[in-house]
């Protein structure tokens, strides 16, 4: 039972994970004992994220492709599984955000919104679960979001695709949880990153926010190690097609 959330010597592929939250969880796990594979669809920023990674004493290995293209994808887990080894967690972490009025949105935006936070996902989690049914188990995560369940102004495209990712994730459980795979997703409420600096520094947003949320707070990004930590462990061996919101309570308040 001491046993449940050790990642000792499991591979663990992290898409987008050179920098920001994808970063972040690739330490929390090899503080676990993972071994990460670090992608990024540039060489250098993969290497540079694995340098500092090896710095730390953690076990990690640079992927660089472009997952929203077949071919990068399948031949990049290809030789993961033949150089490094086998893919045990796969997180798909590679997300953007684009944000327009609804009416004036462009379309070429909301194709590059579409392509890398849901068609990747696709992609990927297609390429590396042939794997995981020839050996009858794996575990892989989505990175969700809040606008899979709840809309935002400026932007729905982001809503959409994670929408979207919800349904991936439910519905790659009813068809992959026979293989002794777990599929399962993290729906990050919000979080103080980069990305949200501007917010966070909004004192108008900030309050808005902060009476919204159950906590009356925003999350610390080191937050959402544990639920990554839990989907990728023996812990989570019977849960299946599960969105873990990590959110301070705010999607059950009215």
């Amino acid at each position: 039972m001491k046993n449940l959330f050790s990642l000792s010597n499991k591979k663990v592929l992290i898409t987008g994970s050179a920098q920001g939250i994808g970063f972040l969880l690739a330490t929390g796990l090899a503080d676990q004992g993972a071994e990460i594979i670090v992608n990024d669809v540039t060489h250098e920023k993969a290497e540079t994220a694995v340098s500092k990674l090896r710095d730390l004493g953690y076990t990690a290995y640079p992927m660089a492709f472009d997952v929203t293209k077949k071919n990068e994808v399948d031949k990049a887990i290809d030789k993961i599984e033949s150089d490094i080894g086998a893919i045990d967690v796969l997180i798909n972490n590679a997300g953007i955000q684009r944000r327009h009025p609804f009416t004036e949105f462009p379309e070429q935006e909301w194709n590059d919104v579409i392509s890398v936070n849901q068609t990747a996902v696709f992609l990927v989690s297609q390429a590396v679960a042939k794997k995981m049914i020839n050996r009858k188990e794996g575990k892989i995560i989505n990175i969700c979001s809040m606008q899979s369940e709840l809309g935002r102004d400026t932007i729905t495209p982001y809503a959409a695709s994670k929408g979207a990712v919800k349904m991936l994730t439910r519905g790659m459980c009813v068809e992959l949880a026979r293989y002794n795979i777990q599929i399962n997703g993290i729906a990050p409420g919000y979080f103080k990153t980069e990305m949200t600096k501007a917010l966070v520094e909004n004192e108008e947003f900030t309050s808005w926010l902060t009476k919204r949320t159950p906590a009356a707070r925003w999350g610390d990004p080191e937050e959402l190690i544990g639920a990554a930590v839990f989907l990728s462990s023996k812990a989570s061996d019977f849960v299946n097609g599960h969105l873990l919101f990590v959110d301070g309570g705010m999607l059950v308040a009215v």
